[in-house]
């Protein structure tokens, strides 16, 4: 089982500076690719297959670390198993903030409300 300090050894085990490169075969459209790639480093992070080459061998250590490895349509990007809820985000500046929710909530709790 893997956890978030794991994944950063992992990270820190593994220094990839160019994840683009690294992972450029993952997405076809040019403007998702930075997202995609760094989303695969991270579950690869979290799994220690960073260095794995073989898709097969990847996909079937996935399946022992993530109970859900995220879809385009749905949040989070991966649960692991027994753990934590991953959603990857990428961010420009060290002082841009982090969007959790672009939207507002449809009702609101009002303790008056019947």
């Amino acid at each position: 089982m893997s956890n978030i300090l794991q994944a950063l050894a992992n990270i820190v085990a593994h220094p990839i500076p160019d994840i683009l490169n690294y992972y450029k075969n993952i997405s076809n459209n040019r403007i998702n690719q930075v997202g995609d790639a760094l989303e695969a480093f991270i579950k690869d992070a979290f799994a220690n297959t960073i260095s794995e080459v073989n898709f097969a061998n990847k996909s079937d250590i996935y399946s022992e670390t993530f109970s859900w490895v995220g879809n385009s349509n749905n949040i989070p990007d991966l649960i692991l198993k027994n753990g934590d809820a991953v959603e990857v985000k990428k961010i420009e500046s060290l002082n841009s903030q982090i969007a959790l929710n672009s939207s507002y909530p449809l009702d609101v709790f009002s303790p008056h409300a019947k």
